[in-house]
């Protein structure tokens, strides 16, 4: 059984990059993001308190819903877009095979 799925992040500058995300750690995009020593921030920890690890789902994957700590966080967030989501939110599972997001600006 695989452990790793492939993502791509755009970063700022638009540069696209391929990262191994492992499935069996419980990890979140923006601790894998960190992990490659992309510019997220992630001031929070990852409470969906600070909104510093915003991004853009790009790809057509099927994300679960955000939750009401989600969305209210992405209510005063700036740049925010119809496809935004909170890095610290979105777990690393083998449905993500492929995934690909945009880091928004920072704020």
């Amino acid at each position: 059984m695989d452990t790793d799925i492939q993502i791509y992040v755009t970063d700022r500058e638009g540069k696209r990059h391929a990262l191994l995300a492992p499935i069996d750690m419980q990890m979140n995009l923006m601790e894998v993001c960190k992990a490659y020593e992309l510019p997220v921030e992630g001031t929070c920890g990852g409470m969906a308190l600070c909104a510093s690890c915003q991004c853009y789902i790009t790809s057509s994957h099927i994300l679960p819903e955000r939750s009401e700590d989600e969305n209210a966080m992405l209510a005063e967030a700036f740049h925010l877009r119809d496809t935004s989501r909170l890095g610290c939110q979105i777990l690393m599972t083998k449905e993500l095979e492929g995934l690909e997001v945009t880091l928004a600006p920072e704020a």
